[in-house]
């Protein structure tokens, strides 16, 4: 491996997030979920493949308390940077919280509840094989 290669990531390691555009919507979510320290982070590209949004974010909290903190703090931050309101969904029990922002759909989970739904594997558009 020379200098100028990038390290391969290990197995079992969640490929990096794609680059999301300075002051976009979906740098807002992002960075909010890393703010809140959301594992395991996913972006899905939606634009062309569904017209629900262009942005799927899939991310875990440790227990129903985060996720839920998480999706307030997301939805409040999303309105503070004049990307208008959130509908959020599944706040009371917090396994599973929706939060459609428009462009950008997020999913929160505790990461039972992740594995058992597996949206990933639903949503990986063009992936070979893994059946």
């Amino acid at each position: 491996m020379t200098p100028a290669e990038p390290n391969p990531a290990p197995a079992g390691t969640p490929a990096p997030l794609p680059a999301a555009v300075p002051g976009s919507l979906h740098a807002a979510v992002l960075q909010s979920l890393d703010d809140d320290q959301a594992q395991d982070i996913v972006s899905i590209p939606l634009e062309g493949k569904s017209s629900i949004a262009d942005h799927m974010v899939i991310a875990s909290g440790r227990s129903t308390r985060q996720v839920a903190a998480m999706a307030q703090k997301l939805a409040e931050r999303i309105k503070q940077q004049g990307f208008g309101h959130c509908r959020i969904e599944g706040l009371p029990a917090a396994d599973w919280v929706l939060i459609d922002a428009g462009d950008v759909v997020v999913h929160l989970f505790r990461p039972e509840v992740r594995s058992f739904y597996n949206l990933e594997r639903m949503w990986a558009f063009g992936d070979s094989g893994n059946a």
